[in-house]
């Protein structure tokens, strides 16, 4: 990557999500200047930090047919067989799950993996442990959504509150039709993002791997294996 891609990334727009906390930020640097200056260089540095958690780069998804993209940046930290969340009506058989741990410093906006149309969203209340343990799946707090995809196969992706991560944000509603790489929400500071694949869909990525949202094919429908 380029210097001045680097760039442009780090630079990019912030999403609207942050412009409250940027509001907030530039209000302290102002009644800093007027009443205490150490204020306003707290003000600017969260100003500075908001400009950055909330950037919103633009995205180029692959013009492939039939691949899974993935729904976040950040790391692979779990790559294993499980159901579904029971709440989007998916059944129980095991499928390939793919769990993504956003840090602080990742890119957090929330990409459509796949086009199609989304069938089911479902929001779960629960606890705030560190995203990337396995039991977050589980416990923490999740806005779980499916996708059915334009060749009847089903998908799901699951926004997971972390440790410091309190504000789930959707965007998107059921029966709306979504594109494959587009923006659909975010969650605020540091989280993670499950996807689980078709039955039968084999993953190609791995333990570890590092993902850019809306851009890195994590799976092809054309190359299902066996059922799980």
């Amino acid at each position: 990557m380029s210097l001045l891609q680097s760039t442009r990334l780090v630079l990019a727009p912030p999403h609207r999500a942050g412009f409250p906390f940027l509001a907030g930020g530039l209000v302290a640097m102002l009644a800093g200047l007027l009443l205490w200056e150490p204020l306003a260089w707290l003000g600017a540095l969260f100003v500075l930090f908001c400009l950055y958690f909330f950037r919103d780069p633009e995205r180029v998804a692959p013009a492939r047919a039939g691949v899974i993209l993935a729904p976040a940046d950040g790391r692979i930290v779990v790559l294993d067989q499980a159901p579904p969340p029971a709440e989007l009506d998916l059944g129980n058989r095991p499928r390939w799950r793919i769990g993504i741990f956003l840090s602080v410093l990742d890119v957090h906006i929330n990409r459509i993996p796949a086009a199609g149309t989304i069938t089911r969203i479902a929001y779960r209340h629960g606890r705030f442990f560190d995203a990337s343990l396995d039991k977050a799946s589980e416990e923490n707090e999740r806005n779980a959504m499916s996708i059915r995809l334009q060749g009847g196969a089903a998908i799901a992706v699951v926004q997971i509150a972390g440790l410091i991560a309190r504000r789930i944000v959707c965007e998107v509603a059921e029966g709306d039709a979504v594109a494959a790489g587009a923006r659909y929400g975010l969650i605020r500071f540091g989280s993670r993002t499950d996807l689980y694949l078709p039955e039968g869909v084999e993953p190609l990525v791995a333990i570890g791997q590092r993902m850019v949202g809306g851009e890195t094919v994590m799976a092809e429908l054309d190359r299902a294996g066996p059922a799980a």
